[in-house]
């Protein structure tokens, strides 16, 4: 068992061999694990479905936004360490996923479902934790009846959502020592439990009794699949995502620690059920001890609180994640932490999440109704989870084609299994989590669906270069000292909208730099790797293209003035190395060449200096004498060139100062105030989605202008519609 833990500890599969192992003592009551088992998901850190699709994004082009560079493939955290040599098998999956626009969306729809439930885990699992730890003072508190459960859980959930703005940092210091007195609190118990009342229920860990208990209760019995799934839901989650803790921690953690106790937890109050039947609706807490119910029910509510915030937190991320990759509506995010980049907090997630608690809460009023909603958002996760494991398995490990067939085939059956089980639940509370994925399904979709449909409206509407060459150095207008920062989705060419400021300001700064965000599969962007320039124009137009790559785990900490001196410094770098990579040029010209064309370069060279000068300030920057170009009495072979000659380069001197002296008179973003709307001629149903659903979300998301923290006397927006 330890073994084969270990083995799927990377897919997060391990809840169905813990199933297997547990289902028999589970069997005996079909309420067992209703009240307990929610704590099971307290180490609850989720994004797995987001992180194999990256994966596959990665390896094929699959993702809708085709803002893909090939320059993206040399960032170090993104190339693939395959374990087998290339194999026709998966180049065929990989043209076909990409040349079929239908697959691509079937497999966006995928990933997007299964991230949509784990959001409607972040509303389910606190109202259930809650309610399930405050439930055990109706036995023990006189009077305290429903009413008062439900008052005293809204209560605990206003505060739980009301501490989440501190971060996981300053309330987690508790966290450890907490989770684990709560989990030798159920071993010894369990033990306790087994000693004192029936050990011989031990026997159903022999796996014939899952047999013997489907032939002998049929479709009650697998009416009661729908019950165990909240004992490994935990265990699915804990896999979700392995990023913020080591594989050996987790599988100590597991197989030392979580699963031991779980399983003497359910064989202790299976033992105490054999003697008392009649306690199956609240066996936890009459399981027992009565002198330690006050100490375990303080642990239990406080291990219910810490499951429900790592929930949130949860959900935070896997919004932050979805927002990176362009599937959900910008949103403030709040970095809680200085050093631990996945601290975060949401406001309007939170607050979303904190009224749905209390809604659920109210109208269900008992923890059965929304355990039955609970399972069928797990499940759905974990076949969504399968699907892309599978996937990667054949398109990116490229596993044996029979071991990647048998993945699915044996983790699948058994979650297919579950999910029959759980959809019969549906009029029973298991329409919420149904109802809550397709909202966001909807939102999702929606979002990501406008967002490609306006990138490839600004990619037809560029303005091509020969008009660029047209209007000459001086873009038809004044150039006067500074930087322009024009913040546009386009990786490569001339945006739309800088057209619009040409046509409405009456003067240029003297550099522009075209700012792309964007955010690449991978989870982590290194800093020295984080921007990527280009050269717009010629060198006289003082223009570039500057994509600056995050990844979808990256958290943007820097104030605008960071952003701006890592910019410029970044430039420069790139200046120093188009400067020596055309010395280089140069030097293997005149070594290959004759002496003729040694001095064309040079006078060349020349006139690059005096076009240099054209569109910035000529009164204030005198033409310096001795600009003769360095290069001429640099040695003629090839490795000879040296910084010493392109500190000499008055081009490229003369480009820096130019580019210091803007810095200096200070930086202006220039962004598109866009309207999205459909053409004319489009289907009614388009023109519901763009002109009333995606123009709403985009109207009420947080503009691009808040997400930089730019001071509003530094921006300039101009107005214009894409029509798509």
């Amino acid at each position: 068992m330890f073994l084969l833990c270990s083995k799927q500890m990377i897919t997060g599969k391990v809840r169905d061999l813990f199933s297997n192992w547990s289902i028999s003592s589970c069997f005996i009551s079909r309420n067992l694990v209703d009240h307990v088992l929610i704590n099971t998901t307290i180490i609850l850190i989720v994004g797995g479905t987001f992180a194999l699709y990256s994966l596959i994004c990665r390896h094929a082009k699959v993702n809708m936004l085709p803002n893909r560079q090939p320059a993206d493939e040399n960032i170090s955290s993104y190339r693939l360490k395959l374990p087998t040599p290339e194999l026709e098998r998966a180049l065929n999956i990989k043209e076909t996923l990409e040349k079929r626009s239908s697959l691509k969306t079937l497999l966006l729809l995928l990933v997007l479902t299964g991230t949509s439930m784990v959001i409607g885990d972040g509303i389910l699992t606190p109202a259930m934790s809650v309610m399930s730890a405050v439930s055990g003072l109706q036995g023990e508190v006189s009077g305290f009846g429903t009413s008062a459960v439900v008052i005293v859980s809204i209560i605990i959930l206003l505060g739980l959502f009301s501490i989440q703005r501190f971060g996981t940092g300053k309330v987690g210091f508790m966290f450890a020592p907490v989770l684990a007195l709560w989990f030798f609190s159920l071993g010894a118990i369990g033990i306790y439990n087994l000693v004192k009342y029936d050990i011989s229920v031990l026997k159903a860990l022999n796996p014939a009794y899952i047999y013997f208990f489907f032939k002998k209760n049929s479709s009650a019995a697998w009416s009661a699949l729908g019950g165990c799934v909240l004992c490994i839901t935990g265990a699915e989650a804990m896999f979700a995502d392995l990023g913020h803790f080591s594989v050996q921690s987790v599988q100590i953690a597991f197989t030392c620690v979580v699963f031991p106790c779980l399983l003497l937890a359910y064989m202790g109050q299976a033992s105490y059920l054999m003697k008392y039947p009649d306690s199956a609706s609240r066996i936890f807490y009459d399981s027992v001890p009565g002198s330690l119910f006050w100490p375990i029910f303080v642990i239990a509510t406080l291990a219910a609180t810490i499951a429900s915030q790592a929930m949130i937190s949860a959900t935070f991320s896997c919004v932050k994640q979805a927002m990176a990759l362009g599937c959900f509506p910008r949103l403030k995010i709040v970095h809680t932490s200085r050093k631990l980049m996945g601290q975060i907090y949401i406001p309007v997630i939170n607050y979303f999440l904190m009224i749905m608690c209390i809604i659920v809460v109210s109208i269900f009023q008992n923890t059965t109704d929304i355990a039955n909603a609970y399972g069928i958002a797990e499940v759905g996760v974990m076949i969504v989870s399968t699907t892309l494991v599978t996937l990667v398995m054949l398109l990116i490990w490229r596993t044996n084609l029979f071991l990647a067939l048998c993945f699915p085939l044996v983790f699948g059956s058994v979650e297919l299994i579950y999910l029959s089980a759980v959809l019969s639940k549906i009029l029973e509370g298991g329409w919420l989590p149904l109802a809550f994925a397709s909202f966001f399904l909807c939102v999702m979709y929606t979002w990501n669906y406008g967002s490609v449909l306006k990138y490839h409206s600004e990619v037809r509407e560029k303005i091509s270069m020969d008009f660029m060459l047209e209007l000459g150095s001086t873009l038809g207008t004044v150039r006067v000292p500074g930087i322009g920062l024009l913040y546009n989705e386009l990786v490569q060419g001339v945006p739309s909208i800088f057209g619009q400021f040409l046509l409405s300001l009456p003067a240029i700064h003297s550099t522009i730099v075209f700012v792309c965000i964007k955010y690449v599969p991978v989870p982590v962007v290194p800093q020295e790797e984080r921007f990527l320039f280009r050269r717009v124009c010629p060198k006289d137009y003082h223009m570039f293209r500057c994509v600056a790559r995050y990844g979808y785990k990256d958290v943007r900490k820097e104030g605008h003035h960071v952003f701006e001196q890592l910019l410029v410094e970044s430039l420069e770098k790139f200046l120093r190395r188009e400067a020596q990579d055309l010395a280089i040029e140069s030097n293997l010209n005149e070594y290959f060449d004759n002496v003729s064309e040694r001095s064309r370069d040079s006078g060349a060279a020349g006139d690059g200096t005096d076009e240099l000068r054209i569109p910035l300030m000529q009164d204030q920057r005198p033409e310096e004498p001795g600009s003769s170009i360095s290069e001429e009495t640099s040695p003629a072979f090839p490795s000879s060139v040296s910084v010493v000659s392109l500190d000499e380069d008055p081009s490229l001197e003369y480009e820096l100062s130019a580019l210091r002296e803007a810095m200096d008179s200070g930086f202006t973003y220039l962004l598109a105030h866009g309207d999205v709307r459909a053409k004319k001629n489009s289907v009614f149903f388009k023109k519901l989605v763009i002109n009333y659903f995606y123009a709403f979300l985009r109207n009420n998301c947080r503009a691009g202008a808040a997400n930089m923290s730019v001071p509003h006397m530094n921006i300039l927006q101009v107005g214009m519609t894409y029509m798509v």
